[in-house]
């Protein structure tokens, strides 16, 4: 059985507003069976099914902060007595990014239901300065689109680089786009094999079939231009935060030119 370490184990916390959702979504991309708001006299139990393999879950990222009535009381005295120690993640931003989230959102601050949302903030700080002195990494979102938060994220607490997942597909145009296309390519301009007789009834995985679509100088040309622009295109999706990259190419049916260009292309 493979030994649990604290990078399988994190602890998100940290002010309200701060961005504790999106990185929990996003360690939830990275694999992470994440549950928010859970109690903290709870956490024992859990991380006790889950040493014992009593849950199918690989890593866990629990999301806990003052939303619970004792949070305040029970977190640091549960963290103490924990066998394996999770490595804490604090979130934070300035007063003022955080009284502009909550005026966007119009939702109520949870320590200002009878107070300004200024006021709720810095009590808020004042009474988490504990948690974050034991914290392992503080990020501060202040400034901090999806996308870099995801970064830091990935730097300071995953420890590294931003991952991609490419999917090429095939697929006919006489039987619709496929929904979870990011990008589509049109293959029909390209010489057709369904027109010769021996090669109609294969697949663009048959060497005779390749073998005609890439003798094609069209072809080569388009998919020379087709692989730079995918490379040239990679870069720019993982900085806009993309976990998953989806590329279709199509043809009339389906079973010749897109299945050649989309195994070359892969």
């Amino acid at each position: 059985m493979k030994k649990k370490s604290r990078a399988d184990f994190i602890i998100v916390t940290g002010l309200s507003g701060s961005g504790k959702t999106v990185v929990s979504r996003y360690l939830e991309d990275m694999g992470y069976y994440c549950v928010d708001n859970l109690p903290a006299k709870l956490i024992p139990e859990m991380v006790s099914l889950w040493q014992r393999r009593k849950v199918e879950i690989d890593k866990i990222a629990l999301v806990i902060d003052i939303r619970e009535p004792n949070f305040l009381n029970e977190f640091p005295s549960v963290l103490e007595h924990l066998k394996i120690k999770p490595l804490i993640l604090f979130l934070e931003a300035s007063d003022e990014t955080l009284v502009k989230r909550f005026s966007e959102s119009r939702r109520p601050h949870p320590l200002a239901l009878k107070k300004s949302i200024l006021e709720g903030v810095k009590l808020e700080r004042k009474k988490l300065a504990r948690i974050k002195a034991m914290a392992d990494e503080v990020i501060d979102t202040t400034g901090l689109n999806l996308s870099q938060l995801k970064e830091q994220v990935n730097k300071q607490v995953l420890k590294q680089s931003r991952q991609l997942q490419i999917n090429v597909i095939s697929f006919g145009y006489k039987y619709g786009l496929p929904l979870d296309s990011d990008l589509v390519f049109d293959t029909r301009f390209l010489p057709n094999p369904y027109y010769v007789d021996e090669l109609r009834e294969q697949n663009g995985r048959s060497k005779k079939v390749r073998d005609f679509v890439l003798n094609s100088e069209m072809t080569r040309k388009f998919l020379a231009q087709l692989i730079q622009f995918v490379e040239f295109l990679i870069p720019g999706v993982m900085q806009e935060g993309k976990s998953t990259l989806t590329i279709s190419i199509g043809c009339t049916g389906g079973k010749h030119r897109s299945v050649v260009l989309a195994e070359s292309l892969g």
